[in-house]
């Protein structure tokens, strides 16, 4: 069965250094086949906070990794750098690509950056970003896991959260459920949960679901919600005439063992093999 790590928000520059040993002693014990880190990287965008970042990552020797940028990753106070290269140190620690896309056999990653360097915190989708990732799904392998991966969530389980919802969103989740998407990855909240979005929406094309994670690393927590990752199990091909389904565990860092321990399964019931 194949492992799948998601982790969002660590927020290099608030980071605790006891909650990063253990996560990396989770990925040595559970050895993901790839990780998703949904944005919000750094706490302020900072050459030092980008290097910790990828000295981190690097000490977690991935086989494979998809990062998108978040908010926080585009220099706040530094004006010039914001509005002529607000990528720039970004692109330095994790390549020039903000839309990567990840592909084994059994699982598709595409990425999709939805932030703006003229918005503080609100994130967007463009119709081109929209067709862009929708396209790329199309071309997957039937079977496969077909994950989107953005920032800012496509839904919200609190009212105080809808100012953070991503704009363009249900014209991506409804592209996106046609081309074949199973999972929309996002952050930004710092709360995990997972909803349904054909419920959510109504009408789509197929079964798809909102994975959000909470913050990996930082102190910055919400809503009473501990550091959290998660991990996403998936058996691969299925029966023909049987659905497919995806395991979504929360993992919590738990500061009495200093360890992340499985918090909330979610089994996921995803559309039969195309």
């Amino acid at each position: 069965m194949n492992c799948l790590l998601h982790l969002s928000d660590p927020h290099f520059g608030t980071e605790q250094a006891a909650v990063a040993h253990a996560l990396a002693a989770l990925v040595e014990a559970e050895r993901p086949a790839a990780a998703v880190l949904s944005g919000d990287v750094t706490q302020r965008a900072t050459r030092r906070q980008f290097a910790l970042a990828r000295a981190f990552v690097d000490r977690l020797a991935l086989p494979r990794l998809l990062v998108v940028p978040g908010n926080h990753d585009i220099p706040l106070i530094a004006l010039a750098t914001r509005a002529l290269a607000p990528y720039a140190r970004y692109r330095r620690a994790f390549g020039d690509d903000l839309a990567p896309v990840v592909e084994a056999p059994d699982f598709l990653l595409v990425g999709v950056n939805t932030t703006r360097w003229w918005r503080h915190e609100n994130g967007a989708v463009s119709r081109a970003q929209t067709a862009r990732a929708a396209q790329r799904l199309a071309r997957g392998r039937p079977g496969q896991l077909k994950i989107v991966v953005v920032h800012q969530p496509v839904a919200v389980t609190r009212r105080e959260d809808h100012k953070n919802l991503l704009i363009g969103r249900e014209q991506a989740v409804r592209a996106w459920a046609h081309a074949g998407a199973d999972l929309v990855l996002g952050g930004h909240i710092h709360l995990p949960f997972v909803l349904p979005l054909h419920e959510v929406f109504g009408a789509l094309d197929r079964r798809v679901w909102c994975v959000q994670a909470g913050t990996a690393l930082s102190t910055r927590l919400r809503a009473d919600a501990p550091n959290s990752v998660n991990l996403l199990r998936f058996g691969g091909l299925a029966a023909a005439d049987s659905p497919r389904r995806c395991v979504v565990e929360q993992w919590d860092f738990s500061a009495r063992c200093n360890a992340f321990r499985c918090a909330r399964v979610h089994e996921l019931v995803l559309e039969r093999n195309e």
